[in-house]
């Protein structure tokens, strides 16, 4: 068996031809094949001011993708929590999840940049301190039970399927992990270092030990029967853009963060192009709970393109790989 994930960052630099309409059109018609082809989850991130026209609403993005769905989980990883007003936050989730059935996973963070708590006039030296109010304070919110909120009476109506609904924080430092531990129902990471802090975090904090990091194949996977070099030829451009977005990322933080798509000594490759026999060894080898993580709009990669890999993989992976519901 395999964890079966799409991820889509909704990314359409100018420089490609794909327009955000017929992204956003072919992630939602992926969605629905992959909820057929027995996938598990469909992730989605949150960043905001990106000339590439990353996602910046993963909540609506994730109601959406409930309308064409009926088994997919949608995990947002990372709705920036401390952006939003708190109330608007615990309706929006709400209505998520109902949208969802109760499929949504809950993946909240503080993200990274100075210039988004900006342009959304909140205080970036306070984040760590909104997120620790703001998650008691949706706890409360979704019992649906009347509450005092800036001096008045409120309740969060419609509730959330999940009841309890579940909370999960990411994010790379030590404050993060041991936030996660503290507060949230776990914790969402690509990074196993990270993953080990976590599990540091809660054996400090006296919770129970979440154990290993879930075995993963590489952050971008892709199928085909064709030339590997002439693939990646015409993937690379693609590729690239998404290497130097998270560079500029990096800087615009002032550096310190961890590109995951750089190609660095000692570390895995972030990417990798296989063919159908390669890529159902590799399923195999990450165990009954290793995740393949496909990512077939990357940074613009035209629909036309991407969805001749999805039905190979339907057509000649998959079928060796039973997914777990």
């Amino acid at each position: 068996m395999s964890v079966n994930v799409l991820n889509f960052d909704l990314r359409h630099p100018a420089e490609f031809p794909t327009s955000g309409a017929e992204i956003y059109a072919a992630a939602l018609d992926m969605c629905a094949w992959a909820d057929e082809a027995g996938f598990q989850r469909v992730g989605v991130p949150e960043h905001h001011q990106n000339d590439d026209g990353y996602i910046s609403c993963p909540l609506m993005f994730a109601a959406a993708v409930g309308g064409r769905t009926r088994r997919l989980k949608v995990r947002t990883g990372i709705v920036i929590a401390p952006l939003y007003e708190p109330l608007r936050l615990a309706e929006e989730v709400a209505v998520a999840d109902l949208c969802l059935g109760g499929r949504l996973e809950l993946g909240m963070g503080l993200g990274v940049l100075r210039a988004d708590y900006e342009v959304f006039g909140v205080d970036f030296s306070r984040r760590g301190k909104i997120l620790d109010e703001l998650i008691p304070f949706l706890r409360k919110a979704w019992t649906g039970e009347a509450f005092e909120y800036r001096g008045t009476s409120v309740r969060v109506l419609p509730r959330p399927v999940q009841s309890p609904m579940r909370i999960y924080l990411g994010g790379m430092s030590q404050a993060a992990t041991d936030r996660a531990a503290r507060l949230a129902d776990g914790f969402h990471t690509l990074m196993p270092q990270t993953w080990e802090r976590y599990r540091d975090s809660c054996r400090r904090f006296g919770k129970p030990d979440p154990g290993p990091h879930t075995a993963r194949g590489p952050m971008f996977l892709w199928v085909t029967k064709e030339d590997k070099a002439r693939t990646l030829a015409w993937l690379q451009p693609h590729i690239q853009q998404q290497v130097a977005s998270y560079d500029e990322q990096n800087r615009k933080a002032g550096g310190g963060l961890v590109n995951p798509w750089e190609l660095k000594p000692g570390r895995p490759p972030p990417y990798r192009i296989v063919n159908p026999e390669e890529a159902i060894e590799l399923g195999q080898s990450l165990g009954p709970t290793g995740e393949l993580i496909f990512q077939p709009l990357l940074s613009g990669i035209a629909p036309r393109l991407a969805w001749p890999m999805l039905k190979l993989l339907e057509a000649e992976v998959l079928p060796h790989l039973p997914a777990a519901r």
